[in-house]
Order: structure tokens, then sequence, then C-alpha cells
């Protein structure tokens, strides 16, 4: 996942409306998908006439910029903060996990949309840094399963890239059932999670 980068506006906006709106228009793109997603279509949910949206963003293409970019700065401060602790590879997991699991109960549909779109929107020149991101995600966490198999604190026989990849996937497929201020908090899940990835869900004999 992600680089920080400017975002495009062409009004002086008020801070609180334009969070409204690029919330609600990452809900639209997240159910409908970014190219079925029509101006008129996040007007129409926000209760305002498409050409008013324009008075705020320039394009559906900023929108999508803004609320991808800040979900990722927002993942990488997170993240970054993490791994310069000086945790061991165990202790990094559970806590890029748990952080991981925070940024979905910010980014709910950010992240649904990250998922669906990010491979052919990083093609793009605006959006370069969604594969930069993956690279440094990618980068990040094999890293610390590698260092975690060489200090003895994980199993000789991982396979670490099929590791990385059940982790990875295990943990982001959350955006498509979670809902913020459900029952469990973002740091439950990330702690029943990391109970049976850790230590597994079978008694021992």
């Amino acid at each position: 996942m992600p680089s920080a980068k400017k975002k495009t506006t062409t009004a002086n906006a008020s801070p609180e409306r334009r969070r409204e709106l690029l919330n609600t228009a990452a809900e639209v793109f997240a159910a409908q998908g970014y190219n079925a997603t029509t101006v008129r279509r996040i007007a129409d949910e926000a209760g305002m006439l498409a050409g008013s949206l324009y008075y705020h963003f320039d394009s559906k293409e900023s929108m999508l910029d803004e609320i991808l970019s800040t979900f990722l700065t927002e993942l990488w401060d997170g993240y970054d903060a993490v791994l310069a602790a000086g945790l061991g590879p165990r202790e990094t997991i559970e806590a890029l996990v748990t952080e991981s699991f925070r940024e979905i109960d910010r980014h709910r549909a950010a992240v649904a949309i990250y998922q669906k779109e990010a491979r052919h929107l990083s093609a793009q020149p605006r959006f370069r840094y969604l594969a930069d991101s993956q690279q440094k995600f990618e980068k990040a966490w094999l890293g610390t399963l590698e260092r975690g198999v060489a200090d003895g604190v994980f199993r000789a026989d991982l396979d670490i890239r099929l590791t990385y990849r059940f982790v990875r996937d295990t943990v982001w497929i959350a955006a498509s059932w979670y809902r913020p201020g459900g029952r469990h908090s973002p740091e439950e899940i990330a702690r029943q999670y990391l109970s049976m990835v850790l230590d597994g869900i079978a008694l021992s004999a």
C-alpha cells in the first residue's frame, strides 16, 4: 500500500464539508466501482446538484485520488511508527495487524476501493504511488517474517511469501464485512485474529 500525495481542489471549501463529500463518494465508489460511478450519482447521494460538486472538486478522479492518498498516508504514518519502534518480529506483526484493523475502522470504504481498483489505477501516472506503496508494504511484511524465521521466533519451514499473502489477504478482506461501531473494536478483532494466526485454533494434545 502508500506514499503521500498532494491533493487537488478547486475551491476553499470547509474541511468538514469536503470530508463529508469524500466519505459519500468513497461509499459510492466502493459499492458501484469507480468506472460505473458518475458525478451525478455522488451528488445525488450527497443531496446536491452535480454542478455544485464541482465547486469542491474538479473531477471524480480528484475525489478518488484524495480518498486513496489520505488512507495510505494515515496507514503509513502508523506502519512507519511500528517499524521504527525496534520491536521483535512477533511484536511487529502484532502491531502491524492491529494498525491495519484500525485503518479498516477509519477508512473501510477506501480499503474496499483500493482492493478493487489499485491494480489498474496504478498504471496511470496520477496513481503511480499505489504501486510504490504496494512494494513498500510487501517489503515491510516480508522483511519482518524473514527476521522472525532467522531469529527462531517463527517456524523455519514457513513459506515466507505464502505466509505473507495469507496474513495480508485475511486482514484486508475484513473491509468487506467490518462496520465501524459494531460489537467488536478493531483492537479486539486484531487480538482474536492474531490468536488464531499465531497460536492456532486447536488445543494441544
